[in-house]
């Protein structure tokens, strides 16, 4: 299989995703009592914040290839 890129914004939702949906399954099994309101903000927010991370990572991969592709053709 071939390798690919990491990133860390695909990464982030995961994380953020999946820790909501353990937040709300630990409340439907009686475990923890948790606010409806807390989970969708918590799942909002970390959306939000992975795509600003992944676009941060998109122009800081842009900005050195750009780099590259300039030294090289000099």
């Amino acid at each position: 299989m071939p390798r690919h890129e990491f990133q860390p914004g695909r990464l982030l939702a995961g994380i953020v995703l999946l820790t909501a949906g353990i937040v709300y399954l630990l409340d439907a099994s009686g475990e923890a009592d948790v606010p409806w309101f807390l989970v969708i903000p918590m799942a909002v927010g970390g959306l939000c914040l992975s795509s600003l991370v992944g676009m941060v990572t998109y122009a800081v991969r842009r900005d050195r290839r750009d780099r590259i592709s300039e030294s090289s053709d000099r």
